[in-house]
């Protein structure tokens, strides 16, 4: 099956008193570049994430973020021991000196002391990391499996594209096949006149050497194995697209076969309509060569 390169997926969840939301994208690239954005108090977390990546993907440049924030609503509250202890001798202070100058105060209750701002906090104590760690880790799997399931949708519907492209061409050569005999007879007819006029106006000249000169042109403006390994080559190409592997960089380099063999066809052309299938050919060539770069 072929697997794209570019896809997207999210997904957020709450446990453990935390918030998160994980989010992964992908473009393509030459190899597998994963950049990972995720807390640095979670320290094993992007070395799994890493290894599990790696053992699903190739290629690609993979982007992978986890924002993670604490719900502070459901942690406990607890007295700030300091700030009670300053409020505590700022009171006895005062108390103190009201005593001295003979001003009565009323008595001071606890409740009066809690809404002081600071005695009261909830408290936030670092957990173990490890249950968080494994927790995430669970989560991430059905985005994971979300982003893949991308990858071969959209995978799927470019090599449907491949394969339109892939008609065009033996299209395409089977007109290119159908002009040879009229531009080899014009070729031919054209040759002869040359010919003809090279002797006309020549004295002792060499038939034999003119026989392998003749014999060089013929070879240099035959493109019977140009065509033949185009044939060949969407005949590879069909296979890659009915591989399991990853065929990106094969493909890649296939493309640039097709793309020769079509440049040696239009420079032995020497007619206007081999000319333009063959330039048609290019065009072909080039818009499926766009499209195999996003192949995995």
């Amino acid at each position: 099956m072929t697997h794209s390169m570019t896809a997207f997926a999210t997904a957020s969840g709450t446990a453990l008193g935390f918030s998160w939301t994980w989010e992964i994208r992908c473009v393509n690239g030459k190899g597998l570049d994963v950049r990972l954005r995720v807390p640095e108090w979670l320290p094993a977390l992007e070395q799994a994430l890493r290894a599990r990546l790696s053992q699903v993907m190739t290629r690609g440049n993979v982007s992978l973020s986890l924002r993670l924030s604490r719900n502070e609503t459901e942690a406990p509250l607890g007295v700030n021991e300091a700030a009670l202890a300053a409020v505590l001798a700022a009171l006895a202070k005062i108390e103190a000196r009201a005593q001295a100058e003979g001003l009565p105060l009323a008595a001071t209750r606890a409740s009066d002391i809690l809404a002081l701002r600071g005695v009261l906090e909830q408290k936030s104590p670092d957990p173990d990391p490890a249950p968080l760690q494994a927790h995430l880790l669970e989560t991430f799997e059905p985005v994971l499996d979300a982003f893949l399931h991308a990858r071969a949708s959209e995978g799927a519907a470019l090599a449907q594209v491949l394969q339109g492209q892939l008609a065009q061409i033996v299209a395409l050569l089977a007109q290119i096949e159908g002009v040879l005999p009229q531009r080899n007879a014009e070729a031919a007819t054209a040759l002869t006149a040359a010919i003809a006029r090279i002797t006309a106006n020549s004295d002792g000249h060499d038939p034999q050497r003119m026989a392998q000169e003749l014999a060089l042109l013929a070879v240099k403006s035959d493109v019977t194995e140009e065509i033949d390994r185009l044939h060949t080559h969407v005949g590879a190409a069909h296979d890659l697209l009915a591989s399991d592997a990853p065929i990106g960089r094969r493909f890649d380099f296939l493309m640039q076969e097709f793309n020769r063999e079509a440049n040696t066809l239009c420079s032995k052309s020497q007619n206007k309509d081999l000319t333009r299938l063959g330039l048609d050919l290019k065009t072909v060539i080039d818009q499926m060569r766009e499209q195999v770069q996003n192949v995995e």
